[in-house]
């Protein structure tokens, strides 16, 4: 079940691990009727051809039965540019790192609070297994992480 903008509201507060989904700042222009806005932690440029990665201003949370399904927002798809690494596990605490490709012909600035990502959010029924991997409370950008 994907989670309504109503129900996303409803699950926020402070603590994933008392259940709650975690979305630090908030904005209410982010929120969606079935999804909320990741917004760019920093101004970028995508760069035809090439991937970018840019931080989420936003620290997330997930409580155990929330995972999250990232996609490109449409005016950015438009323009050429495309997502990478799309999933976020119950469990998972920090910012995210957004792979963005720019397959247009121009190169695409990105503005700090600018929203590029929406994260869809779905119930995950009897799940118990948390995300502890290696982009763990992630604190801004962060290259990719070999084993």
């Amino acid at each position: 079940m994907i989670l309504s903008g109503t129900q996303i509201r409803k699950r926020l507060g402070n603590d994933s691990l008392q259940g709650n989904l975690v979305i630090r700042p908030y904005s209410e222009e982010s929120q969606q009727p079935a999804s909320y806005d990741l917004r760019a932690a920093d101004n970028a440029i995508l760069t035809k051809s090439a991937c970018t990665l840019v931080s989420s201003l936003e620290w997330v949370e997930l409580p155990k039965n929330v995972a999250g399904t990232l996609r490109c927002r449409s005016s950015l798809g438009r323009r050429g540019v495309l997502l990478g690494a799309g999933f976020v596990d119950p469990g998972f605490r920090g910012q995210l790192t957004l792979c963005l490709t720019n397959m247009g012909s121009v190169d695409i600035e990105i503005h700090r609070h600018e929203r590029v990502v929406q994260m869809v959010l779905h119930e995950v029924r009897g799940g118990a297994h948390l995300y502890n991997g290696r982009y763990q409370d992630n604190n801004g950008l962060v290259e990719a992480r070999l084993a």
